[in-house]
């Protein structure tokens, strides 16, 4: 996987908790807006990255016709969604 670090627009639905569940992202590539359903998270954990406590979502999707594998990371300090690692 290559580490990828884009910011990416995400909607996404909380727990009672507070907990937050990607449902699908919307990524811009050379000029245009592509849009990707979260088809299963297959784990979470949650990490410090330069001091910020984030969480990582591993997810899989079907994207231009292939199952992908992706991390995404959630900043809880400034609550913007990345797309790290592709």
């Amino acid at each position: 996987m290559k580490v990828l670090m884009k910011p990416i627009d995400m909607i996404a639905w909380f727990t009672p908790e507070g907990e937050p569940r990607p449902i699908k992202y919307r990524l811009m590539e050379e000029e245009k807006y592509h849009t990707i359903r979260v088809d299963r998270v297959m784990e979470r954990s949650e990490e410090k990255w330069a001091g910020n406590r984030m969480l990582v979502y591993r997810c899989q999707s079907i994207i231009e016709g292939r199952e992908q594998v992706y991390e995404l990371k959630y900043e809880l300090n400034t609550c913007k969604w990345f797309l790290y690692k592709m």
